[in-house]
């Protein structure tokens, strides 16, 4: 049992040693690719993928998210005669948490299993192996395009879901619980900040790249086998998922005491 259990830790460490060795090189590798135009057309292609298609999913999230916060979230202020606040509390929970989380959840299970599952499939009849025997790297060829788009549009789409569940709370809070509009965005507009906007958007960078290193990895690690694809596309979602939680908590974190660094004033109110 405890020869089993040292053997799982070794190679959980091992892989883990694998990843952050793929991870550097796929950075690298990517900063060195925003300087060659001849890649361009692999990162508008993905862009188109990842980004432009995701779009639907991403606001339906959000919307769904804006009136489920409303809906909830309206008896216990109504029973305290601060309804009129609904509207602060959906904005600040949409754009600074739900919002970025939820969206980079959908894409972590749209994008990145489509991800492992073509790099997964490429692997396993050796269509990497070939693209390395003629001479062109498979990390800025396949990985660094997916990452870059990742990066890129991620904030974008966490944007449309903010967007979406501002109003999918308005449209619950206004037209279906009667709270009064003109009261509903101005206590909305006193109570969330640019600042509030700007968390929600940086941390789309770093789920952005975090879901698509991972899923590349998944996918370029992945066993033969039909078997061996689809167990690395669940592997993907899960790690993803983690990740994004862990860094969710971490930028949080670092956010907040960032924010009572240079505003301290604020903070105390």
């Amino acid at each position: 049992m405890i020869g089993m259990m040292g053997a799982k830790t070794i190679g959980g460490i091992e892989n883990l040693g694998r990843f952050a060795r793929f991870f550097l090189r796929s950075m690298i590798v990517s900063v060195k690719t925003t300087v060659s135009s001849p890649t361009y057309p692999l990162i508008w292609t993905q862009m188109n993928i990842i980004g432009v298609r995701s779009v639907p999913v991403v606001m339906i999230t959000g919307a769904f998210v804006g009136m489920t916060l409303a809906v909830q979230a309206y008896d216990q202020l109504a029973g305290m005669g601060l309804e009129e606040h609904l509207g602060v509390l959906i904005n600040i929970s949409v754009v600074k948490e739900l919002g970025p989380v939820l969206a980079a959840v959908m894409l972590a299970g749209r994008i990145g299993g489509a991800l492992t599952a073509e790099l997964g499939t490429m692997n396993v009849t050796e269509q990497i192996d070939a693209i390395r025997s003629m001479g062109t790297d498979p990390i800025r060829y396949l990985v660094a395009p997916r990452i870059l788009a990742c990066l890129l549009l991620t904030p974008f789409l966490i944007i449309y879901a903010d967007l979406l569940g501002i109003i999918g709370g308005y449209f619950v809070s206004v037209i279906q619980l009667g709270i009064n509009s003109r009261a509903y965005w101005n206590f909305s507009a006193s109570g969330v900040e640019l600042w509030d906007v700007s968390i929600g958007v940086i941390k789309g960078l770093f789920f952005g790249v975090a879901i698509s290193a991972i899923s590349c990895y998944k996918g370029f690690t992945c066993k033969e086998g039909a078997h061996g694809v689809g167990q690395a596309c669940t592997e993907a979602f899960v790690a993803s998922f983690i990740s994004i939680l862990a860094l969710d908590f971490a930028l949080a974190v670092i956010f907040k005491s960032i924010y009572f660094t240079f505003w301290p004033l604020k903070s105390l109110v």
